[in-house]
């Protein structure tokens, strides 16, 4: 008997399938693998999220460097902000520069010495700030050679934040991956066995099956359209789900937590907005859960028939 009579013999006249399509297991099963998509989705999306921050971050950082000219004794402090900004204008590939006032320098020291301080009787060390037009060719060395002629001047290129922001980055992602992969086994281990649980308590269909001919070829396919059904739904529904839930984080997010908190997450994670990148790369899990849930529910059919047989 063919494949397709086979096919027939068992769903000819509204008969049930060889495996039920509403069973406890399979909304078990269902269940299941909608909180995995869900989970691997938002992991993924976080993931991408902190990727493209970690790239703004160091095209921002590249493209600015810090002057810090010290109080001198004897040195007029306005002159040498006055140098420095000339030198830094002067420089090939610099895009603009700019001192930083009193008030914005004393305004950096807040966060380290608290509010309200009277920082009038301090010797506070000024800041320039130079705008790089492209990082690449701006002669940063010819800067550093000219500013020596600026007494308590010296130039900070940001190079050990951008190393500290990519290893961060590098570490985050790094993570998500792990726990992606972490979900993908899980989500493999519960459909071997939601597979071995349908296989024991559809045995006797399998026997008959067995007994008029049919290939375990042909069985495993049918248990493998029905997981892949379960897996296309359980996909489809996880990644909804997450992409509601970074709609309405990125909706919240500025309202629910203090301006301090948005901040800081806002450095991590940007504006939780995806892009149509972003929102591709969610949308690949539904066809990669649906395949993993067919291919693992057939190899661990064809597995349980040989071990049966």
């Amino acid at each position: 008997m063919t494949k397709f009579g086979l096919s027939q013999l068992f769903r000819r006249g509204g008969a049930a399938p060889i495996v039920p399509e509403k069973s406890v297991a399979g909304r078990t099963l269902l269940l299941l693998i909608t909180i995995m998509a869900f989970l691997s989705a938002v992991t993924l999306g976080g993931v991408m999220l902190v990727q493209k921050s970690a790239i703004a971050w160091s095209a921002d950082v590249g493209r600015e460097l810090t002057i810090q000219i010290r109080p001198v004794e004897g040195e007029v402090m306005e002159s040498n902000l006055r140098s420095a900004v000339s030198l830094a204008q002067s420089t090939p590939g610099v895009a603009g520069a700019r001192a930083l006032t009193l008030e914005e320098s004393q305004a950096l020291l807040e966060p380290w010495l608290g509010a309200g301080l009277d920082l009038s009787a301090i010797a506070v060390p000024r800041l320039v700030v130079v705008q790089l037009a492209d990082p690449v060719d701006a002669d940063i060395e010819q800067l550093q050679r000219n500013l020596q002629a600026v007494k308590g001047a010296s130039l900070d290129t940001h190079a050990a934040w951008r190393q500290q922001l990519n290893i961060m980055a590098g570490t985050v992602v790094v993570s998500g991956l792990l726990v992606l992969g972490l979900i993908g086994v899980a989500t493999v281990l519960a459909i071997v066995f939601a597979t071995r649980g349908a296989m024991a308590s559809n045995r006797e269909i399998v026997d008959v099956l067995h007994f008029i001919g049919a290939s375990n070829r042909f069985i495993a396919g049918e248990f493998q359209g029905r997981f892949l059904s379960i897996g296309l739904q359980g996909g489809l529904l996880g990644t909804v789900l997450a992409i509601l839930f970074f709609a309405l984080t990125g909706a919240a997010a500025g309202r629910v937590l203090p301006s301090e908190a948005t901040a800081q997450v806002g450095v991590l994670f940007g504006q939780f907005v995806l892009g149509w990148d972003g929102m591709i790369g969610i949308v690949l899990v539904v066809p990669v859960i649906a395949a993993l849930t067919a291919i693992t529910s057939r190899v661990t059919v064809r597995r349980y028939l040989s071990e049966a047989s």
